[in-house]
């Protein structure tokens, strides 16, 4: 018996000992239980290594490396890139504002509408429709769900700016339960599908003769009366 009392006592002070300051400070080292997850074996930029000729850790990029991001190329063409965390084309806003861009600032054309409407098929058509009248599989087969009508005066009198952000956040910049597709759809990707959005929009507001000049338009271009975000 004095054994048992004997280890529960050792128990205890092991776990007081361990457990029982924690979150208090001290001069002395952390006790690391995995100091592998702390210290790893690894190089910094441009530190020296005898195992390469040059003597450095940083190499050149091997041939035939797929890049990791692409830029852009803006209605300006000046080229912009992912990491470019401010600038409107990754944003969605006007520079240095919290206002949505009213247009697009990539250009707009028949490669880039049916690009969209591709990337639309593809993670839009489930829950708002091929027509994007809110009617898509999700809606049908789930109860208690509603996907948003993508003609309605609201949504259509949105810049092009909310639409995109609407895309890359979710709905927590406009309204629903609508989750962000920024991890899955890229920047060019997301104002291909805006573009395509405008022209699906378009399709029930244009007039006869906005439609005739469509027809008359010259390949690899989109009227401008198409592609502006219309009242309602």
């Amino acid at each position: 018996m004095r054994l048992i009392f004997a280890g529960m006592a050792v128990l205890v002070l092991l776990v007081v000992g361990l457990l029982g300051f924690r979150g208090s400070s001290s001069r002395k080292p952390p006790l690391e239980i995995f100091p592998d997850m702390d210290r790893q074996p690894k190089l910094r930029p441009m530190e020296p290594n005898r195992f390469f000729p040059n003597g450095i850790s940083s190499q050149p990029t091997p041939e035939g490396a797929v890049p990791r991001s692409r830029p852009v190329v803006d209605r300006e063409g000046r080229k912009v890139f992912p990491y470019q965390n401010d600038h409107p084309v990754n944003s969605g806003r006007v520079a240095g504002t919290t206002n949505y861009l009213t247009l697009s600032p990539l250009p707009v054309s028949r490669e880039v509408v049916a690009r969209g409407r591709e990337r639309y098929a593809i993670s839009c058509v489930p829950c708002h429709g091929e027509l994007g009248d809110g009617q898509g599989m999700v809606t049908r087969m789930a109860v208690g769900m509603a996907a948003a009508n993508l003609h309605d005066p609201a949504i259509v009198r949105m810049a092009d700016g909310q639409l995109y952000r609407t895309l890359a956040f979710g709905s927590k910049e406009g309204q629903g339960v609508m989750k962000g597709y920024a991890s899955n759809i890229d920047v060019a990707d997301r104002w291909a599908i805006v573009a395509y959005l405008r022209a699906l929009q378009s399709s029930r507001l244009a007039s006869l003769e906005e439609l005739k000049s469509l027809e008359k338009a010259q390949p690899g271009t989109v009227p401008a009366a198409l592609l502006q975000p219309k009242s309602n």
